[in-house]
């Protein structure tokens, strides 16, 4: 991605589906986002169909989109597509109908593996053909230790994802199914098969649920959301309502550089401008952006977006992250510092 793209139409009429990250982008542990709810809305009545994609293997697509009908988002399981269903086709393709599964994680995760026609064990007695491992805040020691033992005789090992930590309500961050999953691990020296973002498996299973011939993934996390997209050959929206800020960016290394860039969920309702290139400077609206020394230049004025496009634009003319320190001028000047 050498500069965010252009798009003529609002994204809501370009892009058939948008595939949804949803903590960070459609609300923040039980609170709403503002403009989401009324965003999807109109992007739902612009012919978009949502569906809401989400690494988090311990909740049911029931239990989801209870929570999104909570913040003002009508939906229903079947617009939820989760990391638990990505583990279990994944399973359910490489081991036949009915083979027992030993679960490290959740009852949501036992649903899962349960629709794909596979039998969900606890122990590594009953001679699993493999180890789902997903989050669950009450996770035991010896769930842990039988799935190790399981792996250790051979069963196939996979994640959920490998998030490291998860969002707290208060304070920092706790240690989310990736951290959980080093136990396992390090007790078999196995590495697992990571099914969630920023791996291809969830972004399949997203569009095999929803049949999408033109996906738009929107998220708020580059290595997560926006890589996941690169990884499936899609393009992306990044919000910043959530983990990345402006910064955050610009910095982006290639794989984390979205096709688009939007305040919020409202980025769905409108045309993106295009970043023009001519004479070594870049320009979106109002704005240029040009390299001066070991610092970018950014002049003009109109909306700061439009010159956060043409700063990204600018900054990613190659494949090495630019420093903090060329773009915390520009930044400031655009009031997204």
């Amino acid at each position: 991605m050498s500069a965010p793209r252009g798009c003529d139409r609002p994204l809501s009429e370009a892009y058939d589906v948008a595939l949804l990250d949803l903590d960070g982008v459609v609300y923040i542990g039980h609170q709403p986002v503002p403009n989401a709810a009324e965003a999807l809305a109109k992007a739902r009545v612009a012919g978009q169909r949502l569906a809401f994609v989400t690494n988090n293997a311990s909740r049911t697509p029931n239990a989801v989109a209870a929570l999104l009908r909570e913040v003002g988002v009508p939906a229903t399981a079947d617009d939820v597509v989760t990391s638990a269903q990505a583990a279990a086709r994944l399973l359910a393709e490489r081991l036949p109908a009915g083979a027992p599964v030993l679960v490290v994680g959740s009852t949501a995760l036992r649903h899962a593996l349960r629709a794909q026609g596979l039998r969900p064990v606890s122990t590594a007695a009953e001679h699993p053909a493999a180890v789902a491992q997903g989050f669950d805040p009450g996770l035991s020691y010896g769930l842990i230790a039988e799935g190790a033992q399981a792996v250790r005789d051979g069963a196939l090992f996979v994640a959920s994802n490998g998030d490291l930590t998860i969002p707290a309500k208060t304070g920092p961050p706790r240690p989310g199914n990736g951290a959980l999953v080093q136990v396992i691990r390090a007790a078999t020296g196995v590495d697992p098969i990571v099914t969630g973002k920023p791996e291809r498996p969830l972004h399949r299973e997203a569009i095999l649920r929803t049949g999408a011939d033109r996906p738009l993934v929107v998220g708020d996390r580059l290595d997560t959301d926006i890589e996941g997209a690169f990884n499936g050959g899609a393009d992306s929206l990044l919000v910043f309502t959530g983990v990345t800020d402006p910064l955050g960016a610009v910095t982006a290394v290639p794989e984390h550089r979205p096709t688009y860039l939007a305040a919020d969920l409202t980025g769905l309702l409108v045309p993106h401008p295009g970043v023009a290139y001519a004479d070594d400077a870049h320009t979106c609206g109002g704005w240029s952006a040009r390299w001066a020394g070991d610092t970018i230049d950014l002049s003009g004025g109109g909306d700061p977006y439009d010159g956060l496009r043409a700063l990204c634009a600018a900054a990613w003319r190659t494949d090495a992250p630019v420093r903090p320190d060329a773009v915390g001028e520009a930044l400031t000047r655009l009031g997204l510092l």
